[in-house]
């Protein structure tokens, strides 16, 4: 295992309140009383935008960011009744966001309109979580690759900051479900996006690569061995101080 930075980046999705802060309250108690671990990793918890403001009032830690799930794709203020945009989520605290989340795109997002969305983040100066990831039907059919290629093209400018851009790969069969890739094959797929994003780029540095999908305290071992990773994003798991704090620890094991 290498000693490069890991991120572990939480997704609450739809939940907590003010009271949740004490979940990131455990979170930084550990991280300050286990510095080892801490120096090798970063700790992002992407928070519903009505707690963003609260828990960047409340929350004095250096090892702990906080970020956003998604936004408008409009840059401005505007008439979109129910919506924030990167500017609104960056005035509040922000400092992350996850775009192109698989559930998003269920409810009708495009490439296009993720694209949209980086662009606009990108001014705003937040540091993209950008999520790609085939369903169990293109990975039945062989699709994997072509769909993630695909995301990546028509959702990346070249001109875009990728020293602000992170790439969690979630397949859309694995969340939520308890299954994940089988290493080998997880292998070859983070390789694929390694040398999808450096052909893409070329002479730039090259966005992060992480895993996201049912990871838990259990299977993060698994993913010990793929260096290639560079950090994971963790739905459920992330809920729990306990889970989160035991997915860290069991890594570095």
């Amino acid at each position: 295992m290498t000693n490069k930075l890991k991120y572990f980046i939480g997704n609450w999705k739809m939940f907590g309140d003010f009271s949740s802060i004490k979940i990131i309250y455990q979170l930084n108690k550990f991280c300050i009383s286990h510095i080892k671990i801490s120096k090798k990793n970063k700790i992002i918890i992407c928070l519903p935008s009505t707690l963003i403001a609260h828990f960047k009032q409340k929350l004095k830690s250096k090892f702990i960011s906080l970020g956003a799930q998604n936004c408008h794709h409009y840059p401005d203020s505007g008439s979109f009744t129910g919506s924030v945009s990167a500017a609104m989520l960056k005035n509040v605290g922000a400092e992350y966001i996850i775009l192109g989340h698989s559930e998003n795109r269920a409810e009708g997002e495009t490439n296009k309109i993720i694209k949209e969305k980086i662009k606009i983040s990108l001014s705003k100066n937040l540091n993209i979580i950008f999520c790609i990831g085939e369903t169990a039907n293109e990975k039945k059919y062989n699709k994997t690759f072509s769909i993630l290629r695909k995301q990546i093209n028509e959702c990346i400018a070249k001109n875009f900051n990728t020293k602000k851009i992170m790439i969690a790969y979630e397949p859309v069969w694995s969340i939520g479900s308890n299954k994940i890739p089988k290493s080998d094959e997880l292998s070859l797929i983070i390789n694929f996006i390694n040398k999808q994003l450096k052909k893409t780029f070329k002479n730039k540095i090259k966005p992060k690569v992480l895993y996201g999908g049912s990871v838990n305290s259990k299977n993060i071992k698994k993913f010990q061995l793929i260096e290639q990773i560079d950090g994971f994003l963790i739905g459920s798991a992330s809920r729990s101080s306990k889970n989160f704090i035991d997915i860290i620890k069991n890594y570095y094991k």
